[in-house]
């Protein structure tokens, strides 16, 4: 049996950094969606449990591979699971602020789901999925979401426009860990209460000025390490039909909102003429009644 899934690509609309805590993980309330693009992955059941990996970003993945643990968490809490051959294609720029290695582990997840629908309903999915790191639960649940904790609490948002985007990375890395450090949170005691829900973002200008009311705390101490991220959000917002223009996660990718599709279409055409070493991708961002994929959070 061969399994394919999508690990799309995982956006911040706005990310607040509420504090670090005793054990060094940093309090968020995010506001989170997919773009219609990612890595793909490919499950082929069997007693041969390789992962390998293929596509343009490939090479820079570095360190123990999140496929690996999964399988091995997997097994360990059912040893009786169809596992098998995991393929992955990577498309996306790793260390790049759009939750990759997490997407990857929740499509594996998924696949392994999938595989396995006679005990899929008996077993712990979150708690695997939390297992493997805090941004691998709302990757699992695939859909727009408001966030909070270390990452692992989530509730759907409702009310969310499906937006016409444009991502721009310039290929060059920013580690999260590195991000948290130039921001220097203060301490705050775990077991926060939810975040307020935003208003109902039903067009893209609600959305886009909700995003600039409220932007991502980690922005400014990922452009003092990497200053070019100031210079691609200013050429984003620069072009016609941008409504918004902000840094996912701990960056460096940027992102654009566009008030529509072919505006969106003509400017990352634009970007990929100025900047020919970027990687450039025209997507568009789920909405909360679209078809991203897929599982409850539990």
């Amino acid at each position: 049996m061969t399994i394919c899934e999508i690990a799309r690509a995982k956006i911040n609309l706005t990310l607040r950094v509420v504090g670090r805590r005793a054990d060094d993980y940093h309090q968020l309330e995010s506001l989170v969606t997919f773009a219609d693009c990612g890595d793909r992955l490919r499950l082929t059941t069997g007693s041969d449990c390789r992962v390998t990996t293929s596509g343009p970003f490939a090479s820079e993945i570095t360190g123990p591979n999140l496929l690996e643990k999964a399988l091995a968490v997997l097994g360990e809490i059912d040893p009786g699971l169809r596992l098998g051959r995991v393929e992955l294609e990577k498309n996306l720029p790793v260390a790049a602020g759009l939750g990759g290695g997490s997407a990857d582990a929740a499509a594996l997840l998924r696949a392994v789901r999938r595989a396995n629908p006679d005990r899929a309903d008996a077993l712990p999915w979150g708690e695997a999925a939390l297992r493997l790191g805090a941004d691998v639960p709302m990757c699992l649940y695939g859909r727009p979401a408001i966030v909070w904790g270390i990452g692992e609490e989530l509730a759907p948002l409702p009310g969310l426009a499906a937006m016409p985007a444009v991502l721009v990375n310039p290929r060059l890395p920013l580690a999260t860990s590195a991000v948290f450090r130039a921001l220097g949170a203060r301490a705050v005691a775990g077991g926060r209460p939810p975040p307020l829900p935003p208003p109902a973002l039903v067009d893209v200008d609600t959305a886009a000025a909700y995003m600039r009311a409220h932007g991502n705390d980690l922005e400014g101490a990922a452009t003092r390490l990497l200053p070019v991220i100031a210079e691609i959000k200013a050429a984003l917002a620069a072009l016609p039909g941008c409504r918004a223009a902000a840094m996912s996660g701990s960056g460096p990718t940027c992102f654009g909102i566009f008030a529509t599709r072919s505006r969106a279409r003509a400017a990352a055409a634009a970007l990929a003429g100025r900047h020919r070493g970027y990687w450039i991708v025209e997507a568009e961002l789920a909405g909360s009644s679209g078809d991203a994929p897929l599982s409850s959070p539990g």
